[in-house]
């Protein structure tokens, strides 16, 4: 399984409770049901130190690296990453893990 995580900091005017649960709202609203997505979650730092940092968290499950590509070029994600999120955020940063489950 792979799981894809993606941090972000928001741009100064949109660093507010509000606009950070309206990134974590439309995520989840439009990120599960695209092709190869097997779980998506969203959030915001529960934690002084993770907030000065950080302001949102999106994770995405897959079955296999070739789906977690797929997902990256769909054009609904693209829409959602480029032009709902991209005029928000400062810094973004993302990681794909390899996940082994007991």
């Amino acid at each position: 399984m792979i799981e894809r995580i993606a941090l972000f900091k928001l741009k100064p005017e949109f660093c507010t409770d509000a606009e950070r649960q309206e990134i974590v709202d439309q995520a989840r609203r439009v990120l599960p049901g695209l092709p190869g997505v097997l779980e998506i979650s969203a959030g915001v730092p529960a934690d002084a130190a993770s907030a000065s940092s950080w302001d949102v968290v999106i994770a995405a499950r897959f079955a296999d690296m070739k789906d977690a590509q797929a997902y990256r070029a769909d054009p609904q994600h693209r829409r959602f990453a480029d032009e709902f999120l991209a005029p928000r955020v400062e810094v973004r940063k993302a990681w794909s893990f390899r996940i082994q489950r007991s």
